[in-house]
């Protein structure tokens, strides 16, 4: 797993780069809307560089300072320009705005899963089964068949078995991509399966020089690991007997739509002169670019596991804009909500037309109890394989065994580089604290040290979240709570004395789900009218293929290990899961819009866990919709919703329009004088920030169920307020047709403080129901 941020799946602040050469810095330079959808990318490009050349003092000046010319995201180009030269081109016709691009840097957020939620049947699609029970949306969904996935990351193994086109069909004849060539990266590592790829640097190189070789591949292929286990993920192959390293997770890997078709955009890179565990950059022109190119090359569903350290502005922030276009084309955009949590209002890719993906765990542990001198067994998690002689050892707290007068109280016992004292640490197991360092660190100090393994201690922060890492010396990880046994029982003990037993793969684990730590909350700062994240999905211990140039861990300087599947956790990983749903409801219903799909999702997804409760945190209470947004999600009742909420391109300028931001996100749009309020988007869900006793939403639903549906309206508000619909009851007489009500949030009075906290929000339902669907929505409010 990527570590929390203060994010690893988000390792960057915003930097202040001044992308300098000889006084160029990069300049984004936009033309009017390109209207003419039969002007190709060449003939654009051509017109754009003939604008350079007008004001560069040599053709070779020309050529070298231009990075990308774009045509779907926006008409424009991307160059290195003098602040002369750019003030030259802004005055010439055609040129619509010249502006200094404001570098930000986006980070990648970083088997059992599809089992658990009901798509495990008939692995190869080309045997017929007898029972399609379970895999049901996968026959109807054709399996994903020629839909294509254009995943927005750093790359891809494409010698992996999940990447084999065998059985496979000939290329969809929409696809107008290419397979370009780089280093170790040919054409011929396209197949039926990949069958596109390309990579993108002139961003990355422009910031930090030419690309260290050694780091990464300067092409598609993925050096990193990330975007070989997204894509797996979302379309890998059937591949019987994966595990991990020590045979943890052992199953057939198979992505969500195993004969969907994938399109490679390698945007993220390794940081110069650091370690891959901490991360990519990925610049902003070079993922606008990348967007670009998906759009252009016919994909229909693009998935970014990619985020910035912090929410953004819709006109700050490319991905947003870029998707946008994305949607007008008819594509879905999944995106990952980043792995900032449990920190309030740290969610990334809030835009309304995306759908923003939390993580949670799946029905699967792996337990790896610790044996104590006195009998007791105390359970931990790891996947981390014993190879050493596994006997009783003395067992020492952290800060008892540390170098004296080296660390401060409140760096005490966290196993920081450096701190242990080997003469007190060699032989023995060491319970280090979690919460300062890294977690794959401290197993390294307690090694340095000549420790035999040591045990990670949640601080009460942490609670009950586990993170299972493949540690370099035997170890495993305990919850808070059976951290203070441990605690006790050292300090309570003549001569504490432990053993750290073999690991094992336990299925039909309870409760799950349950909401990942690390995934990223609301509320929605940049619009407080849309509540967000949308849904969560399986992103904790995700079993999923592997690059061959990297460790498990991404630690390159000490891990030489060689996986072909690994596990890893991240809303990177949560994120492919719905795009691979989104694949299958595309194929089952073509013309579908992407916020009907979203829709589907939404409104199906499960608030329950296994044991018939409410979906849990990391502290075992109830979660929200800030965390887990509509629920789990649940592809099989995805199929058939019963009721979409559906909402157009035109529906998203006018929500812009009402935010003043269409000319900001390159957008040829004249609004009208009469606006519907941003509240007013035809969402699947509802929130609104600071309620003054009352207020009236409208929603509209398109029947995709039955011809002749009568759909009853429920509500579950909390005892803060009321939720009430007009008209109560919708009688629907066919397939298609639309009925609008609205939503009227009344506070109780009786029951808020006398001095509410604006910020606090409370949180209710409401459901449509007929004897087959239970349309879902959740509502948030805050008060003044």
């Amino acid at each position: 797993m990527n570590s929390i941020i203060p994010t690893t799946c988000l390792f960057l602040l915003l930097l202040p780069l001044a992308l300098c050469t000889k006084n160029k810095q990069i300049y984004l330079v936009e033309f009017g809307e390109n209207t003419n959808e039969d002007t190709t990318l060449h003939e654009i490009e051509n017109t754009h560089r003939s604008y350079l050349l007008l004001v560069k003092e040599t053709e070779e000046d020309a050529k070298t300072s231009f990075l990308y010319s774009y045509k779907h995201t926006f008409n424009g180009f991307a160059a290195l320009l003098t602040p002369d030269e750019a003030n030259n081109l802004s005055g010439m016709e055609g040129v619509v705005s010249v502006r200094k691009s404001e570098t930000k840097m986006y980070s990648l957020h970083t088997t059992r899963s599809w089992k658990f939620v009901g798509l495990d049947k008939s692995f190869d699609p080309y045997e017929e089964k007898s029972n399609e029970t379970n895999g049901e949306l996968l026959a109807k969904g054709k399996y994903g068949q020629d839909i294509i996935v254009g995943m927005i990351d750093n790359g891809v193994w494409p010698d992996s078995k999940s990447f084999s086109d065998e059985g496979m069909g000939p290329v969809p004849q929409k696809w107008k991509g290419v397979c370009q060539n780089g280093t170790d990266f040919n054409s011929s590592n396209c197949n039926r399966k990949i069958i596109g790829a390309r990579y993108y640097l002139q961003g990355y190189e422009s910031i930090y020089g030419p690309l260290n070789e050694t780091d990464d591949y300067k092409s598609a292929r993925d050096k990193d690991g990330h975007g070989t286990h997204t894509s797996s993920i979302v379309a890998g192959r059937a591949v019987p007997n994966a595990s991990a390293l020590g045979g943890f997770a052992r199953g057939t890997a198979i992505g969500g739509a195993p004969l969907a078709r994938l399109a490679i955009y390698k945007a993220c890179w390794a940081i110069k002169g650091k370690p891959k565990n901490e991360g990519n950059v990925c610049t902003n022109i070079d993922m606008l670019k990348a967007i670009d190119d998906a759009i252009e090359d016919g994909v229909d569903v693009i998935s970014i596991s990619i985020g910035f350290p912090e929410p953004l502005k819709y006109d700050d922030d490319v991905i947003a804009k870029s998707s946008l276009q994305a949607v007008r084309k008819n594509i879905v955009v999944v995106c990952s909500a980043g792995n900032a949590g449990p920190v309030p209002h740290s969610l990334s890719n809030p835009a309304p037309w995306i759908i923003t993906v939390g993580a949670s765990t799946v029905d699967r542990s792996f337990v790896a109890p610790i044996k104590l001198s006195n009998g007791t067994i105390v359970e931990g998690s790891s996947i981390t394989p014993l190879h050493k002689e596994n006997i009783f050892r003395p067992l020492v707290l952290a800060s008892e065994v540390e170098y004296g007068g080296i660390t401060s109280p409140n760096s005490s016992g966290y196993c920081l580089d450096n701190t242990l004292d080997p003469i007190k640490v060699k032989g023995k197991i060491v319970l280090c604290m979690r919460g300062i360092g890294g977690r794959l660190k401290k197993g390294l100090e307690v090694e340095r040290a000549g420790g035999f393994g040591f045990i990670l201690g949640n601080n009460r922060a942490y609670a009950n979240d586990l993170a299972s890492d493949l540690h370099f010396i035997p170890a495993t990880e305990v919850t808070y709570e059976n951290t203070l046994k441990l605690v006790q029982y050292i300090n309570s003990t003549l001569n504490p004395m432990a053993q750290l037993l073999p690991g094992t793969t336990v299925l039909d684990t309870k409760p799950a789900p349950s909401m990942a730590l690390f995934s990223s909350r609301g509320p929605n700062i940049i619009d407080p009218n849309i509540l967000k994240p949308d849904i969560t999905a399986p992103g904790v211990d995700i079993l999923a293929a592997w690059t061959g140039e990297d460790g498990p861990t991404r630690m390159t300087d000490n891990d030489k290990r060689v996986v072909e599947y690994n596990i890893f956790s991240g809303t990177s990983m949560s994120c492919p899961h719905v795009s691979a749903a989104s694949v299958l409801l595309k194929a089952m219903h073509p013309t579908w819009s992407p916020a009907a799909i979203r829709s589907a999702l939404m409104t199906s997804a499960k608030t329950t866990d296994n044991t018939g409760n409410t979906i849990t945190d990391e502290t075992g209470n109830p979660t929200t919709p800030f965390a887990m947004g509509s629920g789990h999600f649940n592809p099989k009742k995805a199929s058939n919703p019963g009721l979409i909420y559906d909402a157009s391109f035109t529906d998203y300028l006018l929500y812009l329009c009402n935010l003043k931001l269409t000319q900001n996100i390159s957008i040829t749009y004249t609004c009208p004088n009469a606006l519907p309020q941003p509240f007013d988007l035809n969402y699947p869900s509802i929130q609104i920030h600071k309620l003054n006793y009352t207020k009236t939403i409208r929603r509209t639903v398109t029947n995709v169920g039955g011809s002749k549906s009568v759909y009853k309206f429920i509500s579950k508000p909390p005892k803060e307020f009321t939720i009430k619909a007009t008209p109560s009851v919708l009688r629907f007489t066919h397939v298609g047709q639309e009925m609008t009500f609205v939503i009227t949030v009344t506070e109780n009075r009786d029951e808020l403080l006398s001095e509410s906290d604006s910020e606090k929000y409370f949180f209710g339902w409401y459901s449509w129901s007929d004897k087959y669907h239970v349309v879902n929505s959740p509502v948030a409010v805050s008060f003044q």
